[in-house]
Parts: structure tokens; C-alpha cells; sequence
């Protein structure tokens, strides 16, 4: 089937017009992101449970470390029985502590876990 070298021209320019947009929309969600959960971590969160797979992030918190005092890194899964008690026990002493819970429903690689604990000292007092 023969096809006219302007429709393959309208074809290419509707392509790279779809992912400049992507890229530019990708662009300003990335630079207005607002709260804590936004790239380099702006707050030092704490994962809730700590998990062993995770190692330490340089600078932690106090807190962070208190909480895995307490509350040894597991290797528990999320979801399975032996996860919750220890989650809850986390987020006890992290909100016992001062702390803030944060819940993360939207996973990814640089915020893996459900739960985070935002440090008090990072809290802003209205």
C-alpha cells in the first residue's frame, strides 16, 4: 500500500509533539512537587517498618535511628502477618517520639514504602 510522504510527515510531527508534551507535563510535575515526598527527600523521612534490604541514609535522623533501636529491620513482606506488629510498633514509637506518619500511596523507587515517619524537627508548627 503506498502511503504519500505527507501523511508519514503529519504521522512523525504528531509523535514528537505527543512527547514534547509529556516531557515538558513530566518537567513541571517534578518542579512544583510541594510536601515530602518529592525527589531527595526534603524531609529525611523514615521508612516504617525499616526494612533490611534498605541500608541507612546518610544524615538520618535521630529519630530514624530510635525507631530502629526499637524496632529492628525486618525482612517481613508487606501484606503478610508477620509485618503488621511490627509496623504498628513503628509507627507508635515514631508518633510517641514526636514524629509525624505519612502514608504513601503512591510507591516508587526512591519511596518504596507505605508508611514514613517525618522527623519532629522537620515539622512546621502553624
Amino acid at each position: 500500500m503506498y502511503r504519500s510522504p505527507g501523511v508519514l510527515f503529519l504521522k512523525v510531527c504528531v509523535i514528537c509533539i505527543c512527547g514534547l508534551s509529556l516531557a515538558v507535563f513530566a518537567t513541571s510535575v517534578l518542579a512544583s512537587c510541594k510536601g515530602c515526598l518529592c525527589p531527595e527527600d526534603p524531609c529525611g523521612l523514615c521508612p516504617l517498618p525499616a526494612m533490611q534490604d534498605n541500608p541507612a541514609k546518610p544524615g538520618e535522623h535521630d529519630l530514624c535511628a530510635r525507631i530502629k533501636e526499637k524496632v529492628p529491620p525486618t525482612s517481613a513482606q508487606p501484606g503478610s502477618n508477620e509485618y503488621f506488629p511490627i509496623l504498628d510498633k513503628a509507627i507508635m514509637i515514631c508518633v510517641n517520639e514526636g514524629g509525624d506518619v505519612i502514608r504513601n500511596k503512591q510507591r516508587n523507587s526512591e519511596f518504596p514504602s507505605s508508611f514514613y515517619c517525618k522527623p519532629p524537627s522537620l515539622i512546621k508548627k502553624n
